[in-house]
């Protein structure tokens, strides 16, 4: 039974889920289809890199993921499928693959797509569909398409790195407006060296420890913690940071220059 995941920009209200979905469990009935999310802010590539690479990482090896994210950026010629670190990937051949990696895939394989084809959702979650029958039915990678083509590349969304400091950038708000930071445990155990820090952001706010979980501090009180996904998140206990301190996320908009966004620095003594 293929597990199948799903991630898209198209919102939850719209038919279109159901009508992807639909489409999957035509083309195999024992499909099994795991929602990542369908609320993913159009053209926002660090979001749908940090929630698909978060997610992805949690399911069994050979899982099926398919990304249905900002799939007509330009007009499609072929989508991508990708192997690495034992899972798949699919998804448009728009630079959000190597984001999502953070690295170049171990392979990768075009997809050609019918030219006469109306190359709409549906229409590329069938070609995905198809693909994903094929090598569950143990048809070999190489097969499926053109092997090695070439990509379009986007670089994933680096903190800068000094040895005194660290400044990433918020690259998710979620729910509860926690902010999310692109600043991983691993990257500030390194700079920290176990020295003291003190994380800084908008209207001069400071936090000086990390909390293990949100009742490690008072309610209303703010705190700092890895998430599940080991990134630093900035939050209130029973609050809303994102909110009360005014902080917006990055996005490909934003560096357009058509929104202002916040930095969160770490400084370390």
């Amino acid at each position: 039974m293929p597990l199948i995941t799903l991630t898209s920009d198209i919102g939850s209200p719209d038919y279109l889920v159901g009508a992807v979905k639909a489409q999957l469990l035509q083309l195999n009935p024992d499909f099994s289809i795991v929602d990542i999310s369908h609320n993913i802010p159009p053209f926002n590539y660090p979001q749908a890199a940090y929630v698909c690479r978060s997610a992805i990482r949690n399911f069994p090896p050979y899982s099926y993921h398919l990304i249905l994210v900002n799939l007509f950026e330009k007009k499609p010629e072929q989508l991508i499928l990708a192997f690495h670190q034992e899972q798949y990937l699919l998804c448009a051949d728009n630079g959000l693959l190597t984001m999502i990696l953070e690295e170049s895939p171990e392979m990768v394989i075009g997809i050609p797509l019918d030219k006469a084809a109306i190359k709409n959702t549906v229409y590329l979650t069938s070609v995905m569909g198809t693909v994903v029958n094929k090598l569950a039915n143990g048809e070999p990678i190489q097969r499926i398409g053109v092997p090695d083509v070439t990509i379009m590349e986007k670089r994933h969304l680096r903190p800068t790195l000094d040895n005194n400091v660290i400044e990433g950038q918020i690259i998710f708000i979620d729910s509860f407006e926690n902010v999310i930071v692109n600043i991983t445990r691993q990257q500030f155990e390194e700079q920290r060296q176990g020295r003291k820090f003190r994380i800084s952001f908008t209207r001069g706010e400071i936090i000086d420890r990390i909390s293990e979980t949100y009742a490690d501090v008072t309610e209303g009180e703010k705190l700092a913690l890895f998430n599940s996904a080991d990134y630093l998140e900035i939050a209130i206990n029973k609050g809303n940071a994102a909110g009360l301190f005014g902080l917006k996320g990055f996005s490909e908009k934003i560096r357009e220059g058509q929104l202002a966004y916040h930095t969160v620095k770490v400084y370390f003594e």
